[in-house]
């Protein structure tokens, strides 16, 4: 079974709340439809309620199970304001200020993840990345013991199986710190996502001190911290990609490493070595990739392209759903 349809599995599994704030777009009509006859997630949209049944006359989509909310009309639209106040007035924000931006369908999004009323959020299809990440970062915050929130994607490759990529999408120059936070939340997405147990390459140019330069020792102190954050874990660095990937070279230039050769989780030094190798895996590799997956946070959050098709945005909410378990 595709990996996909074993997260699908997982999803129906334990039915999740999903809000999709880009309720207007077509896309998102069309994929809640298809989660929500599919019985993938129960899905609340955001938006204007004539703009909402417009788009879906114009597909041919049934909102029948689909709940609609206009933040400009809803009852909760003064509560959260006021949650998101007292989450941000030490940051200079006002009521004024709060009051106005909940009826963004982004902020007022995140609030019912943040509230409980959604077990989790996804957009993209017309928004930046950025545009979700800040309210997020602002409001529902990074997981406890976690400092950095980052990205993976979830890889299914014809040659090595399932395995987590990342960073790929997030941190553009990590530290040894966040690197070593990346790891360790990669690590938690394998589990969660992949159903495997974790075996973490910290990747460079260098395996065992072969190379010198100021990269290779950011990705073995790296190492270092991410042993301390999660003792337990099966993690080795610095490696090169073959050295963690292909058996006899994994024991031929680092011997005795439980990972080494067997690496099933790839942690990048830097976010272009990330978000280039997982094109290549999916172009040259005839990879699947799912993402980029946000890990980190508190309570799942995650983005689409732009370029999304509605199979994306079903995959995405099922892996958040998956995520909110």
């Amino acid at each position: 079974m595709a990996i996909i349809d074993t997260i699908f599995a997982k999803a129906k599994s334990n039915v999740k709340h999903i809000v999709l704030p880009e309720g207007d777009e077509k896309r998102n009509i069309q994929a809640a439809a298809k989660i929500v006859k599919e019985g993938i997630a129960t899905i609340t949209v955001l938006g204007n309620a004539d703009a909402v049944k417009k788009a879906a006359a114009e597909t041919g989509t049934d909102l029948t199970g689909i709940e609609i909310i206009d933040p400009a009309a809803s009852e909760k639209t003064a509560s959260y304001a006021s949650l998101l106040y007292e989450l941000r007035k030490a940051k200079g924000m006002t009521e004024e200020e709060a009051a106005k931006k909940v009826l963004d369908p982004m902020y007022y999004g995140i609030l019912m993840v943040k509230s409980g009323d959604a077990d989790g959020l996804v957009s993209g299809a017309v928004h930046s990345t950025a545009d979700m990440l800040r309210p997020a970062l602002q409001v529902i915050k990074s997981k406890p013991g976690i400092k950095t929130v980052s990205s993976c994607f979830l890889i299914e490759s014809p040659v090595f199986g399932v395995m987590i990529f990342s960073d790929c999408a997030v941190n553009i120059a990590p530290t040894a710190e966040e690197l070593a936070n990346i790891a360790v939340a990669a690590a938690d997405s394998a589990v969660s996502l992949g159903g495997i147990e974790p075996k973490v390459a910290m990747l460079s140019f260098s395996t065992k001190g072969s190379a010198k330069h100021d990269n290779v020792t950011k990705v073995q102190e790296a190492t270092a911290l991410a042993k301390q954050l999660a003792p337990d874990l099966k993690l080795d660095g610095e490696l090169q990609l073959d050295a963690a990937i292909v058996p006899s070279v994994g024991e031929l230039k680092a011997p005795g490493s439980e990972v080494a050769g067997h690496a099933n989780v790839l942690v990048f030094p830097d976010l272009q070595a990330g978000n280039i190798g997982y094109k290549l895996a999916q172009r040259f590799g005839k990879s699947e990739a799912y993402g980029p997956i946000l890990q980190g946070i508190a309570k799942p959050c995650n983005d689409l392209s732009r370029g999304c098709s509605v199979d994306d945005i079903v995959a995405t909410v099922a892996i958040t759903a998956v995520q909110a378990q």
